[in-house]
């Protein structure tokens, strides 16, 4: 029998898309999952479908606006399961628009809550993790961050600085035993992208080599695996799952 403790994994953004996929292939491979969102019934609804299928799952209303609740939060999952080993900032927003047409709230509201946001919890789980003397953190960028986007300036200023800000986190934590990486999802088949315009769906599928949208379970086998015992000499890695489109 393995002396390795159940880890305890907080999601954000966990209650659709990529958060929910990482959130149940974590919990089939043995991770106590925290699943964070503001859709409280659909957090409840994951957590029930992952229970049901021999896994452990809890739930906690969050919004990622509310930074002083998002500390909190953090501290409470930690006090509530005695520990936090995993950290996945998921949760983000868009508020897409031409550079010249952007306006001051436009680019400040993406900005807070797409990178700000996981400053937040990144502090606050990082003293919880120091205790632990285990830590993985996984912040989800994307493809805009690494190469940029038209009409998404402040979105993919929000991506590329949590790029940067990952990577220091790496290098104030490798000796802790803690490691901190980023996933960057390149067009997915998600809610948000579900209501792009076909034209829109129609290019990114052009300019994507594999010819196709990514599934959200592709994307959390990598966040798994970057979570995993396994991968703990990988840290400060940006892993594009994009189909190839920034290469």
């Amino acid at each position: 029998m393995s002396d390795t403790p159940t880890r305890i994994a907080l999601i954000t953004g966990a209650s659709r898309g990529i958060g929910e996929a990482s959130a149940r292939l974590m919990a089939a491979n043995g991770r106590h999952v925290v699943l964070a969102a503001r859709s409280l019934d659909a957090l409840e609804a994951i957590a029930n479908d992952i229970e049901k299928a021999g896994g452990k799952a809890s739930v906690y209303k969050c919004d990622i606006t509310d930074h002083t609740g998002l500390a909190q939060l953090v501290e409470k999952v930690a006090d509530d399961h005695g520990r936090l080993d995993i950290l996945v900032n998921n949760a983000g927003i868009t508020r897409d628009n031409l550079l010249l047409r952007m306006t001051d709230e436009e680019f400040d509201e993406v900005i807070a809550c797409n990178l700000r946001s996981c400053f937040v919890t990144c502090r606050a789980a990082l003293r919880q993790m120091m205790r632990g003397k285990f830590g993985r953190i996984i912040n989800v960028s994307s493809v805009s961050g690494v190469i940029g986007n038209p009409g998404q300036a402040n979105y993919a200023a929000a991506k590329s600085g949590l790029i940067g800000f990952t990577k220091t986190i790496a290098k104030e934590m490798a000796s802790k035993k803690i490691t901190a990486n980023v996933v960057a999802p390149g067009f997915v088949e998600t809610a948000m992208t579900n209501d792009l315009p076909d034209r829109v769906k129609k290019f990114a599928t052009q300019v994507t080599p594999v010819g196709r949208f990514g599934k959200p379970e592709e994307l959390a086998a990598a966040i798994n695996f970057l979570t995993s015992d396994d991968a703990g000499y990988i840290t400060g890695q940006v892993l594009c799952v994009d189909g190839g489109m920034s290469m």
